[in-house]
C-alpha cells in the first residue's frame, strides 16, 4: 500500500495574508515555531507562499544607492563604462521600508492531489527545490501542507 500525503499531511493550515507588514510575518512565523505558510488573498484565495527565506532575501538586497561606502569601486566603474547612468539606475533593487507580505512572497502554488503518493510529492519538491507543498481539493480549497518534516517522519517510520 502506497502512503499518500493525505497520510501525512497537516490539516490546520495557518495562512498569512497578502497585506501584511514584514514585521508581522516574521511575528506570526515566529509564535507558530513555523518556516513559511501559504498566502492568502482578501477573498481567501491562495496567492503564494511566503517564507523566512524570503524575509531575509528581502532584507540583504542591496539599497537603491549602492554607491555607499564598500563598494567596490573596480565593478562601478567598469559598469559606468557600459552602461548609461539611467540604465545602471534600472539595476538597483529599490526595498521599500513599507513592504508587504506581497512584495517577497513566491507568486506560485505547488500544490498536489490528496491521492499523491509521498514519493510523488517528493519528486515534486525536489525538482521544485521547495520546502511545503499544499495539498488541494476541488476550486483549489486548501486541504492540508506537506513539508519537508513530514517527508522526514515517513521516512524514519521506514
Amino acid at each position: 500500500m502506497d502512503i499518500t500525503v493525505s497520510d501525512i499531511m497537516t490539516t490546520e493550515v495557518l495562512t498569512a495574508d497578502e497585506d501584511w507588514t514584514l514585521d508581522q510575518l516574521a511575528v506570526f512565523l515566529v509564535d507558530h515555531n513555523v518556516s513559511g505558510v501559504p498566502v492568502a488573498s482578501a477573498s481567501g484565495e491562495l496567492v503564494g507562499v511566503v517564507s523566512m527565506t524570503d524575509i531575509v532575501r528581502h532584507k540583504s538586497l542591496p539599497v537603491k544607492d549602492s554607491d555607499s561606502p564598500g563598494t567596490h569601486e573596480y565593478y562601478l566603474s567598469s559598469i559606468r563604462r557600459q552602461y548609461a547612468s539611467e540604465e545602471i539606475a534600472g539595476f538597483r533593487l529599490d526595498t521599500p521600508e513599507d513592504a508587504v507580505v506581497r512584495d517577497l512572497m513566491t507568486p506560485m502554488v505547488f500544490q498536489v492531489c490528496e491521492d499523491t503518493t509521498v514519493q510523488e510529492a517528493a519528486d515534486v519538491m525536489v525538482k521544485g527545490n521547495i520546502h511545503r507543498l499544499l495539498v488541494t481539493g476541488d476550486n483549489m480549497q486548501l486541504l492540508g501542507i506537506v513539508t519537508t518534516l513530514d517527508m522526514l517522519k515517513v521516512v524514519r517510520d521506514l
